[in-house]
């Protein structure tokens, strides 16, 4: 058990599995036994082992950590065992109901179902480079195919490397025909990037001449190592100058204690994309990014977070310029292994509607390195699912459909009184108060919008002489057609010197928080309205008046008011209304609505009322 030990804390799985079973089949058992033998079946991705191990376990212990549940649900899912994996994440979720990865899978219950509706959507072929050895981790550059092989397996003083027990991965590439996706012969690169030790997942920048690349802690002949004398892996970068890879050096981040690997370039190349156990790490490994400055130098590396990294395993991230990552992970419900994701980088960063790419992509073993031209929806992943050459293999797609689920949202615009439809109605559809598109109703009174399966929507139809109308509709999650009619009501009344236009129109009050004179977004929300009004009437003029309810003393609840009236006429003229059609004063506490001034109690609703801006038209 000590030398077994040894050789599994030093990642030397194979010779631990021999070890260790030689150890059980004289019929010791023992918890860190079986942990340790499934451990080493599963890290290696060979999971008929580690279903025979981590049973064992279970056997022995019904109830271990977290960790072993996981992995023997993932392992058996692997294996077609899936009733039973269920079992397995069930008893799960019920036991560590914190856990991100059982909050997921509680979430989505019927996540097999969502990966069904997310098939059907690729042509898949092997990519012709593959070997009886690990092929994967695929980049396209300047007409040659990237990847990384264990094929070389040199003369005999070749080494194999213990976690595998397969050689160690070099950088090859291949001519590639960007038409009919053909390869030819395979060629290892021969520079300093390719050493003794694992290279794999390499990057070029547009102009060719940066390259990042994954490699064992290894640069000039020497070998870092962490605490326990363990050689780990980091990214590298190297220059081309005079046709020659020069500079081979570890990124500044990186560092012997943790590991980085798998780098991947935004579109505009500011960012990289990476995934690390570094410290700060919330499973066994997450994705990070890191800025690249204009001068070549970097930021501070930036987790991701939990929108998209989980306790699980998070990997081989891949940015297009469509805002979306692809990325690889064990921590998300999928089909058992690596399953490859799709997430929405939002503009603060933080990633969104995460979803399965189906079963085309996905099997029970592990799949990942997934890349795709945005353009042509081709692409490359790799997988040690059944049916391969090697290991790992390498295969090419063509994504057919696309997975974003939109459905068509439609309706026709009528008079609400006597159903004449109402052609060139101005309809808008905001999500969260943003504008997100417009049109114009045809002669038939119909307007139509692309919208998402799932997402709610605000859709506002405006024409002179009637009443704006603003409806909510939910869009149902699976592609289709969604039907809103909008009646508008005949306005009832007419603009005239003197009106207010919030209740002329049906425009609320413009709120602000308390104390604060900034802009709330749903204050933005109503001002376009009245934006609207006055470009629809260009010599209208308006004197804006805003009140503050009776909190604080009166001096400042007038200037407080005062700023508000200065902000509301600052976003105006910001949006192109000419400065002297615009008048403004502030009245403070001088005209509250209801009861609630000085020394009467009244909760924050009532208190709210008085916090208002009013419209006044001045001159038409």
């Amino acid at each position: 058990m000590k030398s077994g030990d040894k050789k599994y804390d030093g990642y030397a799985y194979i010779d631990a599995i021999k070890t260790y079973e030689r150890v059980a089949d004289k019929g010791y058992k023992s918890e860190d036994l079986f942990k340790r033998l499934g451990n080493s079946y599963y890290f290696n991705s060979e999971f008929e082992g580690a279903v025979k191990w981590y049973g064992e376990l279970f056997a022995l212990n019904a109830s271990p950590e977290a960790e072993y549940y996981y992995r023997y649900a993932q392992s058996l899912k692997a294996e077609g065992q899936v009733d039973k994996a269920t079992i397995i994440m069930n008893e799960f979720s019920a036991r560590y109901k914190n856990d991100s990865r059982a909050e997921r899978y509680n979430d989505d219950a019927h996540y097999l179902d969502d990966i069904r509706a997310n098939s059907g959507r690729y042509k898949i072929e092997d990519a012709g480079i593959n070997s009886k050895y690990s092929d994967y981790g695929s980049f396209v550059y300047d007409n040659k195919i990237y990847f990384a092989s264990a094929r070389d397996t040199g003369n005999f003083s070749q080494r194999k490397h213990k976690w595998t027990g397969e050689y160690f991965t070099n950088i090859y590439n291949a001519d590639l025909d960007a038409q009919s996706g053909s390869t030819s012969k395979v060629n290892k690169i021969k520079s300093e990037i390719n050493s003794r030790f694992h290279e794999s997942s390499s990057v070029f920048t547009k102009d060719g001449k940066t390259v990042y690349f994954t490699r064992n802690n290894y640069v000039d002949g020497k070998k870092g190592k962490d605490a326990g004398k363990i050689t780990l892996v980091r990214i590298y970068q190297a220059r081309l100058e005079n046709g020659k890879w020069i500079k081979v050096t570890a990124l500044p981040f990186t560092s012997d204690n943790y590991s980085t690997a798998h780098p991947s370039l935004s579109p505009d190349e500011k960012t990289l994309y990476f995934a690390s156990d570094m410290p700060g790490t919330f499973g066994q490994s997450d994705i990070y990014k890191v800025s690249i400055n204009g001068n070549g130098s970097f930021g501070t590396p930036v987790n991701l977070g939990k929108g998209i990294n989980t306790e699980g395993k998070e990997t081989f991230p891949y940015a297009t310029s469509e805002n979306e990552i692809y990325f690889a992970s064990d921590g998300y419900p999928g089909l058992g292994g690596l399953d490859v994701f799709v997430g929405q980088i939002e503009d603060n960063g933080t990633i969104s509607g995460i979803r399965n790419l189906g079963n085309d992509i996905n099997s029970p073993k592990d799949d990942f390195a997934y890349i795709i031209d945005p353009v042509s929806r081709k692409g490359y992943f790799s997988s040690n699912k059944e049916g391969g050459q090697g290991s790992d293999d390498i295969y090419k797609f063509l994504e057919t459909r696309r997975l974003k689920c939109l459905q068509e949202l439609y309706g026709a615009i009528t008079d609400s009184e006597n159903g004449a439809v109402l052609p060139e109605t101005k309809v808008t559809l905001y999500e969260n108060q943003k504008i997100i598109n417009s049109t114009v109703s045809n002669t038939s009174g119909q307007y139509s919008f692309s919208a998402e399966c799932g997402k709610t929507y605000t859709v506002r139809a405006e024409k002179p002489d009637y009443a704006t109308k603003e409806l909510n509709i939910t869009i149902g999650k699976a592609a289709g057609k969604t039907n809103l009619p909008i009646a508008l009501d005949k306005s009832l009344c007419k603009v005239a010197v003197g009106d207010d236009l919030g209740k002329c129109f049906g425009i609320k009050m413009i709120y602000f928080d308390l104390d604060k004179s900034d802009i709330r977004s749903d204050a933005l929300f109503d001002l376009e309205k009245i934006l609207d009004v006055l470009n629809q009437h260009p010599t209208m003029k308006l004197d804006i008046r805003s009140h503050t309810d009776s909190r604080a003393t009166g001096s400042y609840n007038y200037s407080l008011s005062d700023r508000r009236v200065k902000s509301t006429i600052n976003w105006l003229i910001k949006n192109g209304v000419d400065k002297n059609r615009l008048t403004g004063k502030g009245y403070g506490e001088t005209q509250l609505v209801n009861k609630c001034a000085d020394g009467v109690i009244c909760g924050e609703e009532e208190h709210q009322k008085n916090r208002r801006s009013q419209f006044i038209v001045t001159a038409l």
